[in-house]
């Protein structure tokens, strides 16, 4: 017999990094050592930095065990679709008000099941989120399974036998965080944070192909020039490509020239351009993709942030690879279907999320990717490389020695 759910409560906690305003750091907000000086310009930001908040959601089971799962914003949270900030406030009226009430009395049988009664409820996506990772975690213990092992059986999905490649982000000190990044076989890197035409790209973007030519030769520099080590070369630059150069024509003959100076490395684009909505955004991207000829990979990100956003993006062919933002999700049974929907597309799913989450957040997510057979994974969460590749991999490499008939121990990058 199943446990029952006893009890949902929650705590106030800490994310591992900060929300920005990015509407305010892209028009310029000036530094300020880490913090930025100005008025904000989103909705429900008080400053244009603030500290990440986090609420956990504690799951108590009528065998006493407590299960926990970590509720958090993106760092750029209300722009491009996205729900605003988060109120640890806000969401612990509701964990007693909304989700208690559905949940309290409940068997933990079914992710799917409860996931259904998640869904009902409306909550915000961080919410849904944070409480998701509490259920999927019950259920694993009532099993005595991992959670790769619940997604697996549920989905009747293939059992998974080898870790999903890494992603690892550097924030803003991309040059002063590859050096670790490239010693520990990170599988992409560095993200970089460009977002900021000025003072990220340079108006002509010199800034940004600099670092890439830098970064291409450290690489070698450090892994030898024959070696198996092959890295693809990954940023994100928050649409600031679009803003310097206008038209899909300059932009493809610019990332071009990124690509050529990334050489013999893979480049890899997230958000080149922002169109301003989803339908424009998805015919911006395929028109791109058109022009680049598989030269360069690009990813979705900004106006793909819900499950019918992923499906939709991937039906269009309109990139390589498609970022599932997991917070932007709700709850992690819509991670999994949009993981999912991107390989029946033939586009590369990409487990990600924010550096603004926890260790808690990051090693559930992790096991959902392995699960669902992702083409990459966030290291999250912060911006200090290493305890990202920490969390992400070690929880990929134990959930794989339980759910594989015959794990084979692997070093990434190899």
């Amino acid at each position: 017999m199943p446990p029952r759910i006893w009890d949902v409560t929650s705590v106030a906690t800490e994310a591992a990094y900060f929300v920005d305003d990015q509407a305010a750091v892209r028009a310029g907000a000036r530094r300020d050592g880490f913090r930025y000086r100005g008025r904000p310009l989103t909705p429900g930001f008080r400053e244009i930095r603030e500290p990440g908040q986090a609420l956990t959601v504690l799951v108590r089971l009528d065998d006493g065990v407590v299960l926990t799962g970590d509720c958090a914003g993106v760092q750029y949270s209300g722009v491009a679709g996205r729900a605003a900030p988060m109120s640890a406030v806000d969401g612990a009226r509701l964990v007693g008000t909304v989700l208690r009430p559905a949940l309290v009395g409940r068997e933990v049988a079914s992710f799917r099941g409860l996931s259904e009664v998640l869904a009902a409820l409306a909550l915000p996506p961080w919410l849904a989120y944070g409480a998701s990772q509490a259920l999927v975690r019950a259920v694993a213990s009532a099993r005595r399974r991992p959670i790769a092992g619940v997604i697996v059986d549920e989905w009747g999905l293939p059992v998974p036998s080898r870790t999903v490649p890494v992603l690892a982000q550097s924030g803003e000190t991309p040059r002063a965080a590859a050096d670790r990044m490239i010693l520990k076989r990170a599988d992409a890197l560095p993200h970089g944070l460009v977002n900021n035409v000025d003072a990220c790209l340079g108006r002509r973007g010199e800034k940004l192909l600099d670092l890439v030519r830098w970064l291409s030769g450290r690489i070698t520099e450090l892994a030898g020039p024959a070696g198996p080590y092959r890295p693809v070369l990954h940023f994100d630059v928050y649409g600031t490509v679009g803003e310097a150069f206008g038209t899909v024509d300059r932009v493809a003959r610019y990332l071009l020239t990124l690509a050529a100076a990334a050489a013999p490395y893979r480049l890899r684009v997230e958000h080149p351009v922002d169109a301003g909505d989803r339908d424009r955004q998805i015919e911006t991207l395929a028109a791109l993709r058109r022009s680049l000829r598989g030269r360069v990979e690009l990813v979705a990100d900004e106006w793909c942030n819900t499950l019918p956003d992923v499906l939709a993006f991937a039906a269009a062919g309109c990139v390589d690879m498609i970022h599932v933002k997991t917070p932007d999700l709700g709850g992690l049974d819509r991670t999994v279907e949009a993981l999912l929907a991107c390989r029946r597309h033939g586009v590369a799913g990409y487990c990600g999320g924010s550096s603004n989450e926890t260790a808690g957040s990051a090693q559930v997510c992790a096991q959902v990717a392995l699960a669902c057979g992702a083409e990459l994974v966030l290291a999250k969460p912060g911006m200090g490389v290493d305890e990202g590749l920490s969390i992400v991999r070690n929880e990929m490499r134990l959930a794989l020695a339980q759910v594989a008939p015959a794990p084979i121990a692997q070093l990434e990058g190899a």
